[in-house]
């Protein structure tokens, strides 16, 4: 089953990244292998649920519209400290150009309450900025500044995804995760949903 996921003519390259130096570094470690071609950037905590995948949209507008698209979600105001939020104008349905972003503001100073979760196409371009970046706290080179140097020169675009996110990044977020796909899952909802019926809350 899991061999069957990988596409055939499909290769896997993988890169360590030998320090924590921020999300921004962790792409940039990734530039000699990309080259000048566009690429997404998934981030496995962020798990996305629909139909088509998240993604897929997100590819279905770059393909039309040619620049970096960044999937977005609206928060609450107090999580934005959380999060790279944008500010942005409507463009169309789920979609609008971004004006600025900025990473894990105070809920009191965030522009927007669109958060960027897990999910971007970004443009070979970004590669140059990240490099010229300067780290911030502890030392990280966020993704983020190479995005905001980025608008620049390009434009950028902020989706709103169809679909269901799942942060598996905190603990209640990850057990809502195995839960729902558990009673989804053809071979295992029965006897799950058998076995939580059982117990004795």
């Amino acid at each position: 089953m899991v061999q069957n996921v990988l596409p055939n003519k499909t290769s896997c390259v993988y890169i360590r990244q030998t320090e924590a130096l921020g999300l921004g570094h962790a792409v940039l470690c990734a530039k000699q292998v990309v080259g000048n071609d566009p690429f997404a950037v998934i981030l496995a905590d962020d798990l996305i649920s629909g139909e088509p995948g998240a993604l897929r949209q997100m590819v279905d507008i770059y393909e039309s519209c040619q620049c970096s698209v960044l999937g977005v979600q609206n928060v609450l105001r107090e999580e934005t400290r959380s999060y790279g939020i944008v500010k942005s104008k409507a463009a169309g349905p789920r979609i609008s150009h971004v004006e600025g972003i900025v990473e894990k503001p105070v809920p009191e100073q965030a522009p927007s309450t669109l958060a960027v979760v897990g999910r971007y196409i970004l443009t070979p371009r970004i590669f140059s900025l990240l490099e010229s970046v300067k780290p911030g706290a502890g030392g990280e080179i966020q993704l983020t500044d190479g995005i905001a140097a980025l608008l620049s020169h390009e434009k950028v675009l902020a989706y709103e995804f169809i679909g269901k996110r799942y942060d598996c990044g905190n603990k209640f977020g990850y057990l809502q995760a195995t839960v729902e796909y558990a009673l989804a899952h053809p071979e295992l909802k029965e006897r799950f949903l058998a076995y939580l019926k059982s117990l004795k809350l």
